[in-house]
């Protein structure tokens, strides 16, 4: 399901028909360390959009729609891999089962906020704030998710390998949310200002 999203993400993205290129990976490099310079992670954020910007010089809005794409497919990773080492262990251990019910409403909570964004334009400029609200609710949601899964799973019951590998991917997709509800506030301030209707 993730990479159906993200597939007719980037077939949407193309069908805008950007007229922007970037030249070179340098070039992409300098555009992304500026759009990305409110976000936490600055340089996860270059990273992870630096792939999609190489050809295409992607504005504030798609940079935002994709880094969230991402970050949804990263959060679907991590919860088959938490369930998968949980069957591993063969353990009805409470704190994963909360973990993996975190996670799947952390997954939840991005899928929202992914169809919310996808209707941004799309019903009046009137309804923008709604959207807006939204997509930052639900984000904002799955970053608690993801966090309360750290502090309550990391106990007794798994080896230091396994706990390793799991806090690492859990890190992952907060960050990854961090960055993409920074984006996502650029985006929105940036096409708030843009939109203001002065009084006469």
């Amino acid at each position: 399901m993730a990479q159906i999203i993200l597939s007719l993400l980037f077939i949407s993205l193309m069908m805008l028909g950007f007229s922007g290129t970037v030249e070179s990976s340098s070039g992409a490099r300098m555009y992304l360390e500026a759009q990305c310079r409110t976000s936490i992670y600055r340089e996860l954020c270059v990273e992870t959009l630096l792939p999609y910007v190489t050809k295409n010089a992607l504005g504030p809005q798609q940079l935002a729609r994709v880094s969230l794409a991402v970050c949804l497919t990263k959060a679907r990773q991590t919860k088959e891999y938490v369930d998968m080492v949980a069957k591993r262990f063969n353990k009805s251990d409470q704190a994963i089962e909360e973990c993996l019910y975190q996670i799947n409403n952390g997954v939840n909570q991005i899928t929202l906020s992914v169809k919310e964004f996808q209707q941004i334009g799309k019903d009046g400029e009137e309804n923008f704030v709604l959207h807006e609200g939204n997509v930052q609710s639900w984000v904002s949601a799955g970053l608690t998710d993801v966090d309360m899964c750290i502090d309550g799973l990391l106990g007794d019951g798994f080896g230091g390998r396994e706990k390793a590998m799991i806090k690492a991917k859990l890190l992952n997709v907060k960050q990854l949310a961090s960055n993409s509800l920074s984006l996502f506030n650029r985006f929105a301030s940036r096409h708030r200002a843009s939109h203001i209707v002065k009084n006469p």
